[in-house]
């Protein structure tokens, strides 16, 4: 194939995964291959039929469903039919064999030879009845390639039960188990055509009519996919190919304003004014009443579909709404104004080198849309706003631009420092590369800061890093009993490295120290030009230096909120801590404990106690944010609720506030109710969907590729062989480019200028296991079953070592130079699916569909995220879900999004409950009444006397309890005298003076959770 010079890459990148995925599904089916050493019917898992086994075999259970998808004897063809009965048509057979030769045959290495093809083409016609056709003619035509015995008809069965005739058109393998001069009763390479027959499409059954999107469905496959190759020519495939494209961030008439945050950062009003202009033209273009009377007329809409339409419109047109009033905002409130403008100038100095200089146009929208609470917070406290967008198209770094704006609106406002928003992943290991963007813009933010005469005065703006033991100190001690951390214990400090690279100039030599004066774990940029000019970067991993120094936006792990119950020092991420250290560097303090007699965390502390450097309501934060929303499900997203409703009402008794809460979520299915359940307040999306599938103002698709995504339903062998071989043909694909380039990019198609390139990009491989089980296991497998020699496997998994997890991502973005020395393949489990964004990721395998639809989007979204990838989902076909989805695997990515679950939460857990009032209450003690009471409350001795003092009771306790959980209603009333009950008990045990509990943790049973997952194990508070 003769190929232009000057080739753009990414066309280069397209025609090299046609030419992996045309080596792939040969490797499979057996294409190309004259001799095998071994049967192939233990090797290919594509195209191959085994034999029908007869009513008088002991078929040992074989022809159940399930054992027909896992090695069937037929594929198939299911069609409706346009005209009644009799029914004419074409039907086209194309197979092969394998022979084995006897001992003395020509190549006794390999005995195995592959026949010629066989392609017969049978005419059809029936009536109702079915029938069987062409018996004897493939029967000759077996025996005339060398495959005496063979044989196998086509097969068609009329069905009625849907109302309408379905013809079933199938080839079935009749094949006996033995029989002279055959050596092998498999049928390879099967393909089936039909042609000639008038057809009325289907409608996919799993979906409901919606005006959005297309139900129709040309014909089903039966153990295969099928392809309409030309107008009424049906044609059965191994694979089903489904292709994405990249979207184009605007799709409207009028020209793209200029959202260079260079212009936003200077002149905003004109740039906002002409996108939300073009908003409302588009809205009215298309969901306008005339709009929506058109398309009903045009596509048949009934009265279902238009009154969704009705609803949908009216929330486009608040959406509108928001936009003008966040746009007025920005037009007559100066400080608003500023802190956009400074905002934009922070996210262009982090993004300077990395290839972009501008917004997307719904990622401005938005920042419109959401803004308002910066001037009416109360109001706007009622919402939880969800950015809801395609993985990839860039949400981290529109909620970044929010926080970006509040933080500089904190401090044009008064706020001197403490925290702006803490943002939470419901990943038990937060992703580095995720921490790394946070520090990134807030670098970006401190270096404007530093820039305003104004805001000089005030603090840094810093990140926090609260993940606790996973990955970095809870605190560092001077002398470390059990698995405690100090000064000197091994691998201290190195092995709490957080950053990837220095947030101010983007440089990789960062080395870590711990100062002992200062009693700080810090990050250090060894570049001497580098503009952080102060020694230690503003960013704090320890989670007493988080409470030391409030950072402006802490970033970590969902599972830490349960800290709220057991350490004191949490207060001051919902609240004001109780005041200040004297001493330098020793930051703010609070309640005394036995090892930190002044409330200083830092050991041995001296130092007096000053006052607070601004109001205690102004410590509150301004923002929740919670990453990935639809992963808060089940029992993780119930214990969630509890806690939520804990952290609102602390901060309301602390502060007066409630602060913000904005989520992105990938996946939109049953947003409100999750909302309601979680936080107790309304949902709202941004952006509405468009009026069509994939097509919004906001975006549509181009012609730019994405993703290709390839499903198998392996026959006859395991997905552990057909995952390593389909590792093993992409690992000698790039190495047949590396020996080979000239040979490999003819073939390809490919200008050979891109081969290093196309090495690099599509080297590295990903297999995903939805369990901690799969993963390690094809990492096991691998490295002994495959034929390529020296394949570097790595496992990305959450019993992945922090360290080990930050040295492999450094190996995926700056591979070694010598081929063999990089990581090749990835064995990686759900900590890869969220957060991780590799460029040189653009292959992988899946073992199995994940459990929900949501994770496979979020997932298989970790690749192709610049170039165009290739995803294999090797389906379990034995499972049910697994075998419905291969039937429409099309409509299932290409509607990904009707197909998520609705989530799955309740606040009104009764087991769950039993979790976390122990925490509530114990919050309560912690937050409010211990700093009220001006004396430590940590030992039961203290609290009693506190409680008889103060005239605590247990029905003021329940009541409370009950209100902050919102479990007040009437029906309610079992948790209610659950939670009475529970309260009782816990006043029992504390006012018991034979009780064995040592600190306020121990009393009633059980202890708070250490863990929003917790579900057994649990810890006491300590002294």
């Amino acid at each position: 194939m003769s190929v232009d010079k000057g080739q753009p890459l990414m066309e280069a990148c397209d025609r090299f995964v046609t030419w992996l995925d045309r080596r792939v599904v040969a490797a499979g089916r057996g294409d190309g291959l004259q001799r095998l050493e071994v049967a192939p019917s233990g090797t290919f898992w594509l195209g191959r039929l085994s034999r029908l086994v007869g009513k008088d075999e002991d078929a040992g259970g074989a022809n159940d469903d399930r054992s027909d998808r896992l090695d069937p004897c037929a594929i198939g063809i299911r069609l409706r039919p346009a005209e009644s009965s009799p029914w004419s048509m074409t039907v086209t057979v194309r197979a092969r064999a394998w022979v084995k030769d006897s001992k003395d045959g020509p190549e006794p290495d390999r005995p195995w030879w592959r026949t010629g093809l066989v392609e017969e083409k049978i005419p059809v016609v029936i009536g109702a009845s079915g029938g069987a056709f062409g018996a004897k003619q493939l029967q000759d035509a077996f025996s005339a390639v060398g495959a005496p015995g063979l044989s196998a008809e086509v097969c068609v069965e009329v069905e009625d039960w849907h109302k309408q005739p379905e013809l079933v058109v199938q080839l079935v393998n009749t094949s006996p188990k033995s029989g002279r001069g055959l050596t092998d009763p498999h049928l390879y390479e099967t393909q089936l055509e039909v042609a000639g027959l008038l057809t009325v499409p289907f409608e996919l059954e799993a979906l409901p009519d919606t005006f959005r999107y297309d139900r129709k469905v040309p014909a089903y496959g039966i153990n295969v996919g099928v392809e309409v190759v030309a107008p009424g020519v049906f044609r059965t495939t191994d694979t089903v190919s489904v292709q994405t494209f990249r979207p184009e961030y605007w799709n409207s008439d009028r020209p793209k304003p200029d959202l260079s945050f260079a212009r936003l950062a200077a002149d905003p009003i004109p740039v906002l004014t002409d996108l939300v202009d073009a908003l409302d033209e588009y809205d009215q273009k298309h969901w306008s009443v005339a709009a929506l009377d058109t398309r009903q007329l045009a596509d048949g809409w009934s009265d279902a579909m238009r009154a969704e339409a009705d609803r949908s419109a009216t929330l486009v047109f608040d959406e509108l709404a928001r936009l003008r009033a966040g746009l007025d905002l920005v037009r007559t409130h100066p400080e608003i104004r500023r802190s956009f403008q400074l905002m934009n100038e922070a996210i262009g100095l982090s993004a300077k080198g990395r290839g972009y200089h501008s917004w997307r146009a719904f990622q401005v929208g938005f920042l419109l849309s959401a803004i308002r609470f910066l001037a009416e917070p109360a109001e706007e406290a009622d919402h939880v706003d969800t950015v809801w967008f395609a993985t990839g198209g860039g949400k981290t770094e529109t909620y970044l631009g929010l926080l970006l704006t509040a933080a500089f609106f904190d401090r044009l406002t008064g706020k001197r420092t403490g925290v702006t928003a803490w943002s939470r992943f419901p990943l038990r290991l937060l992703s580095l590369q995720q921490t790394q963007r946070f520090a990134d813009a807030l670098a970006g933010a401190e270096l404007v800061r530093q820039q305003q005469a104004d805001l000089r005065r005030t603090a840094p703006f810093s990140l926090g890093f609260l993940v606790g033991q996973a990955g970095t100190p809870n605190k560092i001690v001077p002398k470390p009993e059990n698995d405690e951390t100090g000064p000197d214990s091994p691998g201290m400090p190195d092995k709490y490295q957080v950053l990837l690279q220095c947030p101010f100039c983007r440089d990789e030599r960062l080395t870590m120290k711990f100062d002992r004066k200062r009693w700080k774990l810090e990050h250090h940029c060894a570049n001497q030009a580098c503009p952080w000019k102060r020694g230690a970067l503003p960013i704090y991993v320890v989670d007493q230096e988080v409470f030391r120094f409030l950072p402006t936006v802490v970033v970590g792990t969902l599972d830490k909120a349960a800290s709220i119950g057991l350490q004191q020092a949490m207060r001051g991420l919902i609240g004001p801590p109780q005041q200040m250290c004297s001493e330098e560097w020793h930051g703010f303090t609070y309640s005394t404990r036995s090892k930190s007699p002044n409330g200083c965390l830092v050991p041995d502390c001296q130092g007096t106690l000053l006052e607070l450097p601004m109001p205690e309501k102004r410590f509150g934060p301004s923002l929740r944010l919670q990453d990935e929303l639809h992963l808060l499900r089940d029992s993780l997203g119930a214990v969630d609720s509890h806690y939520e409703s804990l952290l609102d009402h602390l901060q309301h008794k602390l502060c007066g506030t409630r602060a913000k809460i904005v989520a992105s979520s990938a996946t939109l299915t049953g947003y409100d109710h999750q909302v309601r359940i979680l936080y107790r307040r309304e949902g709202r999306v941004f952006p509405q969907p468009g009026p069509r599938a994939g097509e919004s103002f906001w975006s549509l698709p181009e012609d730019t590729k994405l993703r290709r995504f390839v499903a198998v339903a392996p026959r006859g062998v395991t997905l552990e062989h057909v995952s390593d071989r389909t590792l093993d043909a992409l690992q000698r694909c790039v190495r047949e480019m590396l020996d080979d380039p000239a040979k490999v990019c003819v073939e390809a198609g490919i200008d050979p200028s891109h081969a290093e390139e196309l090495i690099s990009i599509y080297g590295t491989d990903v297999v995903y296991g939805s369990t901690l089980y799969d993963v390690e296991a094809a990492g096991r497998s691998l490295g002994s079953n495959n034929t390529v020699d020296g394949i570097n496997v790595e496992q990305l998994t959450g019993q992945t070592d922090f360290d080990e997890v930050r040295d492999i991502l450094e190996r995926l973005e700056n591979p070694e130079e010598k081929f063999e020395d990089r990581i090749h393949v990835i064995a990686a489990s759900s900590m890869l699916s969220h957060g991780v964004d590799v460029n040189r990721l653009n292959t992988m395998v899946m073992l199995g569909l994940p459990l929900t639809t949501a994770e496979f989007i979020q997932t298989t979204a970790r690749v192709g995220r610049r170039y165009p990838g290739l995803v294999y989902v090797l389906h379990k076909i034995g499972r049910e879900r697994d075998a419905q989805t291969f039937r429409h695997f099309d409509k299932y990515v290409s509607q990904g999004d009707r197909f998520v679950d609705a989530i799955p939460i309740t606040r009104r857990s009764r087991r769950v409950l039993a979790l976390t009032m122990p925490g509530v209450v114990a919050a309560r003690v912690l937050m409010l009444k211990e700093p009220a009471s001006k004396q430590r409350l940590s030992t039961p001795a203290k609290l009693r006397q506190y409680a008889h003092d103060a005239g605590l009771t247990p029905a003021d306790e329940a009541a409370a309890v009950t209100e902050v959980l919102g479990l007040d209603g009437p029906e309610d009333s079992l948790h209610q005298q659950q939670i009475v009950e529970w309260v009782q008990e816990w006043f029992a045990d504390l006012h018991d003076t034979a009780s064995k509990a040592r600190f306020i943790g121990e009393i009633g049973s059980p202890s708070p959770m250490t863990s929003l997952r917790d579900v057994e194990a649990q810890a006491p508070i300590h002294d």
